[in-house]
């Protein structure tokens, strides 16, 4: 069967035929917001039934999608729009940061918790640059704590952050860099942020994903590295990403499909016919916006703002 790559959740969860209603293990909650133009889409992944069928982890995926009409709001409106996404991440960190403090035993002392944020990906590749750009905007004051105590600190945050870069530039996986950092600083949970791959060319730049399964970095290209989670991390981690790219051949099959279906071939025909042409040129061709200099920029600076909201608070 022709598989469509995507690293979201949401579009895994629609994969299934549309009179599908329930999946066991899989629970799916949607939420419409500010007129409209967001809709919030939760999937939550109970148990290893479920997650072999969704084939990821266990755990909560909380999808922000924005409609065309962001697009054609004035400039006031535009700020609302940008703020409403901000705030939404930033509840979200905040359930998902309390859900796991929820799990640990309380020990009673009150004190400052270290946050460790991370950008992944290539800076000197727009599709893959969401991390670096995400992380030139987070407010770290970890050294201002050093330098001249807790009493430094706008909130309760103490926040530090880390651009690990990608192995042909280190040499180094990038699990590697973040272990060695964070058996030095022990964060109480990280944050980390990454470009996805999509199968829907609508959903590019126009949608975050926040999970608390963590990452596999490169996964949606099919360029597996060492998986970043709290079973590998030792401490609680929550990605949030963004697809920038998604696979040539899906855009391809599914031209093709809507073009089959309206010739009256049958399911199992287009099926085999998309089988056929799967392993063609386009197999490792990935589809980026030709504006996507500018939509990392606008998305990455949603997405900091959400996170230094969440620091403040």
């Amino acid at each position: 069967m022709f598989e469509k790559r995507t690293d979201l959740a949401i579009e895994a969860r629609e994969s299934f035929p549309e009179d599908h209603v329930e999946i066991r293990g899989v629970v799916l909650d949607e939420e419409i917001i500010q007129n409209g133009c967001i809709r919030i889409s939760t999937v939550n992944i109970t148990n290893e039934e479920g997650a072999m069928l969704m084939k990821k982890p266990e755990g909560n995926y909380v999808t922000i999608e924005f409609t065309d009409k962001s697009r054609y709001m004035d400039d006031k409106e535009t700020k609302e729009f940008e703020d409403k996404v901000s705030g939404t991440i930033c509840n979200i960190l905040m359930d998902m940061v309390k859900d796991k403090k929820g799990r640990k035993k309380d020990t009673g002392e009150e004190k400052a918790e270290t946050y460790m944020v991370t950008g992944l990906g290539n800076r000197f590749a727009t599709p893959d640059a969401l991390g670096p750009v995400v992380m030139d905007r987070i407010r770290v004051n970890r050294h201002m704590v050093r330098e001249f105590g807790e009493e430094a600190l706008e909130g309760s945050k103490i926040v530090c952050a880390a651009t690990p870069g990608v192995m042909a530039q280190t040499g180094m996986e990038t699990y590697e860099i973040l272990d060695g950092i964070v058996g030095n600083i022990s964060p109480e949970t990280i944050f980390v942020v990454d470009a996805l791959a999509s199968r829907s060319v609508g959903r590019l730049c126009r949608t975050i994903q926040i999970t608390d399964t963590g990452i596999s970095p490169g996964a949606g290209i099919g360029n597996n590295r060492h998986k970043i989670n709290e079973e590998t991390m030792k401490v609680p981690v929550i990605a949030i990403g963004v697809p920038t790219v998604v696979d040539a051949s899906v855009i391809v099959s599914e031209c093709m499909e809507e073009t089959l279906q309206k010739q009256g071939f049958k399911e199992n025909e287009i099926q085999i016919f998309l089988e056929g042409i799967a392993d063609n040129n386009t197999k490792n061709l990935f589809v980026t916006p030709k504006d996507i200099d500018e939509q990392i920029q606008w998305i990455g600076k949603i997405i900091s703002d959400g996170i230094n909201k969440f620091f403040k608070t």
